[in-house]
């Protein structure tokens, strides 16, 4: 059973027998099929249904050369709405499973994001027309989570925000540069990591750390593509599964500059979710890499 189910509004379905009524559902009313033929005898296959707006489950497996499909795994998936960032992706392919994984780089995180590649078949045709892939593609990033929480936000006035953002530019221009190996770089970025960590330490001894800390963007588990978060919501939405009935919340958040859409059930978040306000939690990271647009705009 997939663990992030419930996020999609599918909190009921904790039984093979419940899970295989959904799984022939998807096979007789599904929206979309894509396919890529890897031989002469079999085919991947991706079958996905949507029960909300750009909110769904993909199915994924080989067709044989009298097209039976076998499944071999499926997810539940959140389509994104805008692009989150232009980087080159490096694209990995899991062991035990026809699914893949990708990897880029932002300055604005710090941290290599990993995310679980949705469009398969379409990287699987580039590969196949032996498209160049090392350049950078448009990434729609989006999430589900289990667990949440609503923070209220940090007040800041104008002076402040520009400041911010202009720290972060400096810190986003250091890191690009002690990438390429500058030392100088190196050096300014060491001290101020010393700088901030002193500064924590001092500010968290009489106020909390959620009035000290904005956002955060941390590995989380034994995953390589779940998150740790804190980040603000630009906007919020409650949905309705069209096939559960569920409820959820459906909204765009921004981490450290870096937007992406996240879905959860609405009883599992604590709080009332509000433009301006933060979330908290857990959350599973997908991404869509626009290959087609070969990078441009």
């Amino acid at each position: 059973m997939h663990s992030y189910l419930r996020a999609i509004g599918f909190s009921n379905v904790i039984h093979r027998m419940d899970l295989n009524k959904l799984l022939e559902n998807i096979l007789e009313s599904s929206d979309k099929k894509r396919l890529v033929q890897v031989n002469d005898k079999v085919s991947i296959v991706e079958i996905s249904k949507e029960y909300a707006d750009g909110l769904g489950i993909t199915l994924r497996g080989e067709q044989d050369e009298n097209g039976v499909f076998h499944m071999e795994h499926y997810f539940p998936y959140l389509q994104g709405q805008s692009v989150s960032t232009r980087e080159e992706a490096g694209i990995n392919k899991r062991v035990d499973t026809e699914a893949y994984t990708g990897m880029c780089d932002d300055y604005r995180l710090g941290v290599s994001l990993i995310f679980y590649l949705q469009n398969v078949v379409e990287y699987l045709e580039k590969k196949k027309q032996n498209m160049p892939l090392n350049t950078p593609f448009p990434i729609s990033l989006t999430a589900l989570s289990l667990e949440g929480r609503i923070l209220l936000p940090i007040e800041m006035d104008e002076v402040q925000v520009r400041n911010i953002s202009a720290e972060t530019k400096y810190r986003n221009n250091l890191i690009a540069e002690a990438k390429k190996g500058n030392q100088d770089a190196i050096d300014n970025l060491t001290i101020d990591d010393i700088d901030l960590y002193a500064t924590v330490s001092r500010r968290a001894k009489k106020e909390d750390v959620y009035s000290i800390v904005d956002t955060c963007f941390i590995p989380f588990g034994s995953e390589s593509d779940n998150y740790s978060v804190i980040a603000t919501i630009k906007e919020c939405n409650l949905i309705v599964n069209s096939y559960t009935k569920e409820e959820l919340y459906d909204m765009q958040l921004s981490c450290n500059d870096i937007q992406f859409r996240l879905c959860i059930n609405k009883e599992d978040l604590l709080g009332e979710p509000m433009v301006g306000r933060r979330f908290k939690g857990n959350l599973w990271m997908q991404g869509y890499v626009a290959f087609n647009e070969n990078g441009k705009d």
